[in-house]
């Protein structure tokens, strides 16, 4: 369906709004990948699935399947329930997301895990990295500008006619992070760094605490990430400064 949807879609949103777009280039034309955007609206999934040349699957609130109105519609559209509570529940969503990119097709998760409803970029969660790392597929940083003006979060109808920009940034690759010790250290590097790029293409304010009701109360720890840009450190057999930096970005 979303391959349907998409080709009487796209030139509809292209006459109800202006969507800048900038990277689609760097998206690989065949096999998994993994986009990972920022989220300040409804559409911001619905316009990626508009624009992108290739199917792509997104991981959805699990409420979403409580209505009528989405409960058939959104899983046709490619749309992976997510149950928000954690644990074994979220981990099917994960399971779910791996045979996408066993399939070899693109999967799209916002690593804020919710929308953010002042504007700024919350600490990314690990759920895409531990996927990267294990299935060895890219990273692609997505950054999302101007959809919270055509539809805030509370907002019922989008606002016609406004602009928006969506930009593909460089592929963030596993490879630079095996071999930095335990592996929750390594996936909150990555996604880490996954955040960083994305605030280099949206120019958002950076909060180091997770979004969502929770946010305030969880515990968060300052960290330094590297860029794509940076090279592949030589891993020591002792424990380098690198090491330590990423022992306090994990925390406990």
């Amino acid at each position: 369906m979303q391959r349907r949807v998409r080709q009487i879609g796209r030139p509809i949103s292209k006459r109800l709004w202006h969507i800048e777009l900038s990277g689609y280039e760097r998206l690989p034309a065949t096999g998994p990948a993994i986009l990972c955007p920022n989220h300040i609206s409804f559409l911001d999934s619905a316009f990626l699935m508009l624009t992108v040349p290739r199917n792509i699957s997104f991981v959805g609130k699990a409420e979403y399947m409580d209505s009528w109105k989405t409960k058939y519609l959104f899983p046709a559209m490619g749309m992976i329930p997510i149950d928000r509570s954690g644990g074994e529940k979220s981990s099917a969503a994960l399971d779910a997301a791996e045979e996408v990119l066993r399939r070899g097709e693109l999967f799209g998760i916002f690593p804020e895990g919710t929308r953010s409803r002042n504007g700024d970029l919350h600490k990314g969660r690990t759920g895409a990295a531990r996927l990267a790392m294990k299935l060895d597929c890219p990273i692609f940083p997505v950054g999302v500008i101007g959809t919270d003006k055509i539809q805030p979060p509370d907002a019922k109808m989008p606002k016609l006619f406004q602009s928006c920009q969506i930009k593909i940034g460089r592929p963030i690759r596993p490879e630079r992070y095996r071999g930095r010790g335990a592996e929750h250290i390594a996936w909150r590097s990555m996604i880490d760094e996954v955040m960083y790029e994305i605030r280099e293409l949206t120019g958002q304010a950076y909060v180091n605490t997770y979004a969502g009701a929770k946010a305030d109360a969880e515990p968060t720890v300052a960290g330094r990430v590297s860029s794509v840009t940076d090279p592949i450190p030589d891993i020591a057999p002792s424990m380098s400064v690198v090491d330590r930096e990423l022992t306090l970005v994990a925390g406990s």
